[in-house]
């Protein structure tokens, strides 16, 4: 419960489609961020701001098309990352989990130069 509301936590998009994905994976790699993803969704369920908020000029033009108007990040193993919105009723909270990409899709989805 965060502030006497229930906090659901869901996968939407492409988040989903990644977490089936590594899901289905054996190797080392997939584990360890299946259990980084897992471990994060516990911390969002007792504290929805857990993660860094994204100014809302830098939300990506792609997510803003969705109607995201906040954006939170979560640093997962090996410098994966985490992007979450949040909603919420008088009853309950809504964390939507967005993506879950690597830190080269990260910084073309931001728009980051590698120097």
């Amino acid at each position: 419960m965060f502030v006497g509301k229930e906090v659901r936590v869901l996968l939407r998009g492409q988040a989903k489609e990644c977490y089936i994905e590594l899901k289905k994976r054996e190797d080392k790699e997939a584990q360890i961020l299946i259990s980084s993803i897992q471990r994060i969704i516990g911390i969002l369920k007792d504290n929805p701001q857990f993660g860094d908020p994204i100014s809302k000029r830098l939300i990506p033009v792609s997510l803003q098309q969705m109607g995201i108007q906040n954006l939170y990040r979560c640093e997962l193993s090996n410098y994966w990352r985490l992007l979450y919105t949040l909603e919420g009723t008088n009853v309950e909270i809504f964390t939507f989990i967005l993506s879950i990409v690597d830190h080269k899709e990260y910084n073309k989805l931001f728009g980051y130069k590698k120097h």
